[in-house]
């Protein structure tokens, strides 16, 4: 797994990294410029004004966000990456922090239209990723959405068919959804297939 050191080597070349990927269509980021422009279009529809990014990286999704007029807020791991996202938006507030623990305690103190996740949950045990979300929730407002785009299978037997096709290149240190057991645990839960590895997680706030 990587630490906050390996996250730090890897932020200047995140981004392009990422988009090669996604163009090959290959795992693990086969749909995921679909998944991020789905996200942004939804909360733009919503007119969500303040949004809290977990994980957020270098800002790809909430860059675009923010030159919208939205709120952000933010926390991740690599203090590389708060440095990149910061200088794309000097006015938003992110702290660093290791968020396998919980959000830090200025982010706990406001309300969100809209929060979320993406490519960063999947290196979470499943019982941090449920205590993270169950942390979450109470922290929007009502009619506000959780928004988990990630890689992400529908049942187990599509994550093993991955795993299977992508040989040497599966990441064993990664822990991926598999949608059919999270809506178990979280029935209001929706979720939609991008990719065979990619999915969007979606929980509305009644």
């Amino acid at each position: 797994m990587l630490t906050d050191r390996g996250f730090d080597l890897w932020a200047d070349g995140y981004d392009k990294s990422v988009g090669v990927s996604d163009e090959e269509g290959s795992y693990p980021f086969a749909g995921y410029k679909q998944i991020l422009n789905e996200i942004y279009n939804r909360i733009l529809t919503d007119k969500c004004n303040s949004v809290l990014d977990i994980g957020f990286g270098t800002g790809t999704l909430t860059t675009k966000l923010y030159s919208q007029g939205c709120r952000i807020w933010g926390q991740d791991f690599s203090g590389k990456m708060i440095e990149l996202a910061k200088a794309r938006m000097p006015e938003a507030q992110f702290y660093q922090g290791d968020f396998s623990m919980g959000l830090v305690e200025e982010l706990r103190h406001n309300r969100y239209d809209a929060v979320v996740a993406t490519y960063s949950l999947h290196h979470l045990s499943d019982e941090q990723k449920t205590g993270l979300i169950e942390s979450v929730l109470p922290l929007l407002r009502e009619g506000g959405c959780l928004y988990i785009g990630d890689v992400a299978f529908e049942t187990r037997a599509e994550l093993e068919r991955c795993r299977t096709l992508a040989g040497e290149e599966w990441d064993d240190d990664e822990i991926y959804f598999v949608a059919d057991e999270w809506m178990r645990a979280f029935p209001q839960m929706k979720f939609e297939k991008f990719s065979f590895c990619a999915g969007l997680l979606s929980f509305v706030k009644d």
